[in-house]
């Protein structure tokens, strides 16, 4: 949390770099807002500031209903820490709690439930069940303003288990019925049917996002994903359906946003399908900080300066980034794509109904692990790989999710046959979206540091690259970057 005289001068500046970081809550009006917030500022004395929305609920104070704090981006704290609070708060995100509860929770942890209790409370002012509180009523708040749902399904949708805790909630926290919240929500949004939704995702500004959809695009699976124009839409497989999702940049002129448009099979899914779309686009991550360290080098500030806001792209399904990533071993881009296309439309589960080029989910571990080498588009050592690593995962032996050790999955990895350090690392920068994960020995990071003037060796990347702690992901991606598109070798190609 920062001090409260840091916080204080963001709130004065209407920084938006700290919406999300903390939030400012008024004690003479008893409105908690964003620092952005484009009130007038109050008085110093007035003024508490919490480090979760939900330790501003619990102390007592309502949502202002003109900055919308609960739509702020996330702390990008959660996307770098690797600690219990860290892991606790990502899977928080993913609706974690509201899916297997606190117990569920804290069991996928490794701690009890007062511990974990215990050490979210002493950071965050806030428990488990209060976090995912605030959660549920900001996705009842888009459910609300963004469909035409009877406010009944809405609260069981939202992830609330009666009417009367859905209506407290939503009274306590924007002093609003949810009535009143869906006729304030009409001012800014149209209504969708009910299980189509169209939303702004959030995020502090710069951002690179032609790269980044680039990146994607380049890389995706046919039946599964595309890019047409500047459009990425892929199909979703979420804990209690499929989907599909649509992401594009925003409207200029407004506050910095991807807007999304989600078609969910069942709107329990919104709250995880919100935030695996933000980790896909790396939509947490606070730019400024991670420009202004990188460009402190004199090799990466040209980089940086020539793609300000360059993001880390994660992804939707970890398991899936796992199985591509050994797709993707020692083959062209292209190639991995012909080759995953052919794994989704043999494996995949067909969509009941199809959206024009979206045919097919990717197959999932279960699917994989029954298989043999020989019935896989692969030469015999990487299908052996992948079928071994969909054994781990369908077993459970190995969980790659927002709460994993991302130590511990590197070592888990790493003594799997057919999984090398290049391989480990590109999972845990994706799948466990780790700042700091670096691939030394990657052929693209080798050119581009010999296009630089820069000795390349897997040994002088390494040593290279301590000074660029903790974001050497986001370096590499830089480097990757900086690489005419006619010349850049076989490099991550999953």
């Amino acid at each position: 949390m920062l001090d409260d005289e840091t916080c204080f001068r963001a709130a004065q500046a209407k920084d938006p770099r700290f919406d999300g970081q903390f939030f400012t809550a008024v004690t003479s009006t008893g409105i908690y807002c964003r620092p952005s917030c484009p009130a007038v500022t109050p008085k110093r004395a007035n003024m508490r500031f919490y480090p979760s929305a939900a330790a501003a609920q619990q102390g007592g104070f309502r949502a202002c209903k003109r900055c919308r704090p609960g739509a702020a981006p996330g702390s990008p704290e959660w996307n770098s820490r690797a600690d219990l609070v860290g892991r606790a708060m990502r899977l928080i995100a993913d609706g974690f709690v509201d899916r297997e509860g606190v117990a569920g929770l804290a069991a996928r942890l490794g701690y009890s439930a007062r511990q974990l209790d215990r050490q979210l409370f002493a950071e965050l002012g806030a428990g488990p069940l209060a976090l995912a509180r605030a959660q549920r009523a900001e996705t009842a708040r888009l459910l609300l303003e963004t469909t035409a749902l009877p406010v009944s399904a809405v609260c069981f949708a939202a992830g609330f288990s009666s009417i009367r805790q859905f209506n407290d909630t939503v009274r306590a926290i924007f002093a609003l019925t949810p009535s009143g919240l869906r006729q304030l929500g009409a001012r800014h949004a149209g209504q969708g049917g009910a299980a189509s939704l169209s939303l702004r995702l959030t995020y502090r500004a710069p951002i690179a996002l032609d790269v980044l959809l680039s990146f994607l695009g380049e890389r995706a699976i046919p039946g599964v994903e595309e890019l047409v124009g500047a459009t990425y839409r892929r199909v979703l497989t979420l804990p209690h359906d499929r989907a599909v999702v649509t992401l594009a940049a925003g409207e200029e002129g407004r506050a910095p946003y991807v807007a999304a448009h989600l078609a969910l099979g069942d709107l329990r899914d919104l709250t995880a399908a919100v935030g695996r779309c933000r980790r896909l686009l790396d939509l947490d991550a606070d730019p400024e900080t991670v420009g202004g360290a990188l460009s402190g080098d004199a090799l990466l500030a040209p980089l940086v300066a020539a793609r300000p806001g360059l993001r880390v792209p994660g992804t939707v399904d970890p398991a899936e980034l796992a199985v591509r990533a050994i797709l993707g071993q020692q083959v062209s881009v292209a190639g991995a794509r012909t080759v995953g296309g052919r794994l989704a439309a043999a494996f995949g589960e067909p969509l009941a109904a199809p959206e024009g080029a979206l045919t097919t989910t990717f197959p999932r571990a279960e699917a994989l692990a029954a298989l043999s080498p020989a019935d896989l588009p692969l030469p015999a050592a990487r299908g052996r790989a992948l079928i071994g690593l969909a054994e781990q995962l369908s077993s459970g032996k190995l969980t790659l999710d927002p709460g994993a050790d991302r130590d511990d999955c590197e070592e888990a990895l790493l003594a799997l046959p057919g999984i090398g350090p290049w391989t480990a690392a590109y999972i845990r920068m994706r799948a466990l979206s780790d700042p700091d994960a670096f691939l030394a020995g990657d052929l693209g990071l080798r050119h581009a540091l010999a296009a630089l003037g820069e000795a390349s060796g897997p040994a002088d990347a390494l040593r290279r690259a301590e000074a660029w702690r903790p974001w050497r992901a986001y370096a590499l991606h830089h480097l990757w970057a900086s690489l005419p598109t006619t010349t850049r070798p076989a490099s991550a190609a999953a």
